[in-house]
């Protein structure tokens, strides 16, 4: 059995959102908890979205430590 990643999930949620909001989206990536307490995954998962959304959306990634 194989899922989606993380960073496809996020993309694939924010691609079903209307055009108009996306680019406040992408700028807007907030992680919380789980996983996303590993040191770097905020600069991993701003590398993995933009390498499907090779766009020029700007993605902000931030995941504040608890």
């Amino acid at each position: 059995m194989e899922a989606a990643g993380i960073h496809e999930t996020t993309y694939n949620s924010i691609m079903k959102c209307d055009v108009d909001i996306r680019k406040d989206l992408y700028g807007n990536i907030m992680l919380s908890g789980g996983s996303t307490m590993f040191p770097g995954i905020a600069d991993r998962m701003s590398k993995e979205i933009t390498a499907l959304d090779p766009s020029s959306m700007k993605i902000k990634v931030v995941a504040p430590p608890e």
